[in-house]
């Protein structure tokens, strides 16, 4: 079992969803709360970086940026936090988002010490 939290930040965007997004959402946390290994499919390693991405599929690309907080490998870890939500539109939006992410996770480290 793995504990999931989710950002303000996150939840704002998940919240600002339609809510076929909203619900795809809450159900892929429900499964990587319950479920040790993950498919790539759901959850895959951002590469040159520390996180993850959560992979919604609802009409659009969506993604919430995850990251592992007790290990280096998703499959690993116990605890792990939803960072940052966007819309994949290109691969330019990963830099912004990831960027966004690490302020995002200084601040929650920070609170959470």
């Amino acid at each position: 079992m793995r504990d999931i939290e989710i950002t303000k930040a996150c939840l704002e965007f998940i919240d600002s969803q339609n809510q076929r997004v909203v619900d795809k959402f809450f159900q892929l946390i429900d499964v990587i709360t319950e479920v040790r290994i993950i498919n790539t499919n759901f959850v895959k390693k951002l590469k040159s970086s520390k996180f993850y991405e959560l992979r919604i599929k609802a009409g659009n690309e969506y993604r919430v940026i995850i990251f592992a907080i007790d290990h280096l490998n998703f499959n690993e870890c116990q605890k792990a936090v939803c960072l940052y939500g966007f819309q994949k539109k290109s691969n330019k939006d990963y830099a912004k988002a990831i960027k966004q992410a690490e302020r995002i996770l200084e601040m929650y480290l920070s609170e959470n010490k």
